[in-house]
Order: structure tokens, then sequence, then C-alpha cells
């Protein structure tokens, strides 16, 4: 009987496992499987906190909802009549002291029309001219794998680029634009740059893809993001699942592999899932090369906190949902995402409930991140006043820190995860890698890199 054992019981591990386990049950197959996750809880970057009648997504906290829906796993998963969508708003910047809206006509903080350039309150008259050049230049070097910061710089000119743009996709993907590639990011710049000449005309043409659904671009569940991991691991009966079970050591046995884990106990597995950091998986090896090829990958962290009030949500900017932060000298948090606003099943009394995110690209976050829980609740609540004039005391908070867990894409990820893939081909046959520390960082993403993997092992035994 053959064994699989997937390490890592995020959702990307229990995409795989589910793939595996339906497989498992619909062809009678004689396969043992087992899931091993070294904390207390799967979910990995998704973890649902109740606290005094707020629901506080400690990790990821939404879904993105056009991709979602060209799947099935909410229908497959039983959980459609617990969907839940994001309340249409605006999103700010925060730049020269104030809160200035991202124009309304606008992917990513990219202009989606003349228009909504000519609207724009971030960029100077001489930024916005010189951002029509997108109109007549034409793309004579640019390639996918070239940096996105370059490239847009290139056609929109630097004061779009760093006034309205970077604030936006910097936040999405966690990394500076110069060190991102096109194709880990946003490739359609560069297809719409192709097909039409022009980045802004091509989004404009294309605006149904990324405005569709009237304003409901994100979606989670009523209790809570968590309620998709509790649903995995209740499909999942014909698995054996494994907390506080961390794998420590990899070793190859003839076609097997022996692996060890914290507790002293093993286990011999014909087929590995690594749906773990590239950081974690790395520890596992006995095996410089390979080794030094997962260190050339790259984690960001970050430091989330929550902030809840005793106070109505209705205090905040009208028909406003967040705002990013475009100049770090002026505030220490990098966003700040008014949750009972975007989010109405986060608060049972419609009080305030607010996120603030800080990034390791901040220059104050060397700082920030010695400091506990209790202390880093002061700059939270400093740049609360400052950017939202409140200054009322929280009743609740919850602070999360993600050190070192956050995927950054650099320019040359692509090429080393094809290396790290070859060599696990060649030397470790039936190891293989899964997550958003190679393949993508979205839950969409991750579920169906998940389920991709899981069919490769499918196909091979």
């Amino acid at each position: 009987m053959k064994t699989v054992l997937v390490i890592g019981g995020g959702v990307t591990g229990l995409s795989a496992m589910y793939e595996l386990n339906k497989w498992k049950k619909e062809n009678d197959q004689d396969i043992r499987l087992v899931l091993a996750e070294s904390a207390e809880q799967l979910g990995g970057k998704i973890r649902t906190v109740r606290d005094g009648g707020f629901v506080i997504e400690a990790g990821a906290d939404s879904i993105v909802a056009r991709k979602a829906n060209a799947m099935n796993f909410i229908q497959e998963l039983g959980l459609e009549e617990d969907v839940v969508y994001n309340a249409a708003g605006r999103s700010y910047i925060y730049s020269d002291g104030e809160l200035k809206l991202i124009p309304a006509d606008s992917v990513f903080g990219i202009p989606a029309s003349v228009e909504s350039l000519a609207k724009s309150a971030l960029v100077s008259a001489e930024g916005k001219v010189e951002a029509l050049k997108d109109f007549y230049m034409k793309n004579d070097s640019f390639t996918k794998n070239d940096s996105i910061g370059d490239f847009l710089e290139h056609f929109f000119g630097k004061e779009l680029v760093e006034k309205q743009i970077a604030p936006v996709l910097s936040g999405v993907y966690s990394g500076k634009l110069s060190d991102l590639t096109i194709a880990s990011t946003l490739p359609q710049v560069f297809d719409y740059k192709e097909k039409y000449g022009s980045i802004i005309k091509g989004f404009e043409e294309n605006k149904k893809v990324f405005q569709g659904g009237g304003g409901k671009k994100f979606l989670s569940f009523k209790k809570g993001l968590d309620a998709l991991i509790d649903a995995y691991e209740e499909k999942l009966d014909e698995t054996e699942i494994f907390k506080n079970t961390k794998a420590v050591k990899i070793e190859r046995s003839d076609r097997k592999y022996i692996v060890d884990f914290s507790n002293g106990e093993s286990l011999e597995a014909d087929h590995l899932v690594l749906s773990i950091p590239h950081n974690a998986a790395a520890a596992l090896f006995d095996h410089e090369e390979l080794v030094a090829e997962f260190e050339l990958l790259k984690n960001s962290s970050l430091i989330s906190i929550y902030l809840a009030y005793d106070i109505p949500d209705s205090e905040l900017p009208e028909d406003g949902t967040g705002f990013i932060t475009a100049n770090t000298d002026e505030l220490t948090c990098n966003a700040c995402t008014w949750t009972s606003r975007k989010w109405r099943h986060t608060s049972e009394s419609g009080n305030l409930l607010v996120r603030l995110f800080y990034k390791s690209s901040h220059p104050a976050f060397a700082s920030l991140k010695e400091m506990n829980e209790e202390d880093l609740l002061q700059p939270a609540l400093a740049d609360i006043e400052k950017s939202l004039g409140i200054t009322s005391v929280p009743t609740a908070s919850e602070v999360t820190k993600w050190t070192e867990k956050m995927p950054n894409y650099l320019l040359s990820h692509p090429q080393t995860v094809a290396a790290i893939e070859n060599r696990l081909d060649q030397e470790y046959p039936g190891i293989w890698l899964a997550g958003c520390s190679y393949y993508g960082v979205g839950i969409p993403d991750c579920i169906e890199n998940g389920a991709e993997t899981a069919r490769k092992i499918i196909d091979r035994i």
C-alpha cells in the first residue's frame, strides 16, 4: 500500500489532500493519506478570532470573487449559503497629511480611462501629462520577466507610479515594484500594452474583468474565513490528520522517504507534498545544493493589528473602506482596512473595527518587530488618531506577527522555483512543492495549486 504525506495544513495542503481523498473514495484505492501540521489547528495563514461580538481575521481576510466564481470549491464544500461579499466602497491613499480618494475608474491604482487619470487628486498636472506617453510609446524591450516597477515607470512616468500605483500594488504583493516581475504580479499590463498599444486602453477595454459584480470583488463567510478550513477538514474522512506534528527531517530510503517528526515519531511515504514556507522546507533536507537553492527565495514580514471600538463606524469618512499610506514618513502603518465597514458580518453591533498593516518594507519595522503586543498598540493608536482623528480607547485588540512568512516574488523567482523543481525531480522523485512560497499568494491560486499537485501525484501513481 502506497502512502502520500502532505506536510502543511494550510489551504494549499488541504486542497491537495481533498483531491486525493476524493480520488481514493471514488476509485476505491488502497492508499494511505496522511496530513501533518505543526500548529495546533489547520489553516496556515487563515485564522479567525472571535472576540466581543467581532469576527477578526488574523491572517487572510477574503477571497477574490471572480477567481472563486470561476472554480467550484465553494459548491463542493457546501458553503454556498454561507458566502458574504464585501460592501462596495471607495479606497483612499493617505498623502500630504490627508486622505485622498483613489480614482474610482482604476485597477490597482492604474487608470482605466483618460478621465480617471485627469480627475486624480494624487498626481500633479505635469505627472498626468507625462503618463499620457503610454498611448504613443511602444514596447521594444520589456518581457514579462522584467520588473513591473520599471515597466510601469517607463510608460507612465515616475509620479503616477510612486503616488498612485505603487502604494496599491506594493500592498497587494508585499514588496517593492522594482523587485517584482510582471509575470508574478499583474501580467495583464504587458498583454494590454502588446494588444492595444496602451496599458490604460487595455484596462478600459477589459473593465468588466476587474470591476464586474457591482463592487462585490471579494467574498468571505458569515462566521469567518476559517469556515473554508473547517469544511475541508470535515471532508477528509479517509485521511489521517496529525496536528502539533512538525516534520524535522527527510531521508531517502530506496524508493521511499522516511520523515521524522518533532514528537519522535517517523513515517514512511512514497509521495510527499511540501506545502510549507520555503525556509521550513529547506530545513528538512541534508543537501547543500538544494538548501542553497531554497535560500534564494525570499520572504518578508507583516504585523497585523486590529482595534475594536465602542463607537459606530459611521464616524469614518462616508463611502470609504480603508486607506493605503503613500509616504512612510507620515504614518507608521502601510495600510488600514475599515473592517466593520467593508465586512458587515465582522461587527454584530455595527461598531467600529479597523485593521492596520505594518510591513517589513517600512523603515520603522526593525523597531516594531522587537516590540511586544502591548507596546505595538501605541503606534497603532497614534496612526488612527492622525489619519482618522479617533482618540477613543479600544475595547478589544488582536496583534498578529507574520515573521518571515510573506512570500516575495523577486525577479529571479521563476528561475529559482524551476531549478528546485528540477533538482527534486532528479534527486528526490515523488517530492512535490506546493503553496504560496512558490506559485501564487491568493486563496484561489493556492487551492488550484494544491489540486494540480494532487493530480500530478495521481497520474504518477
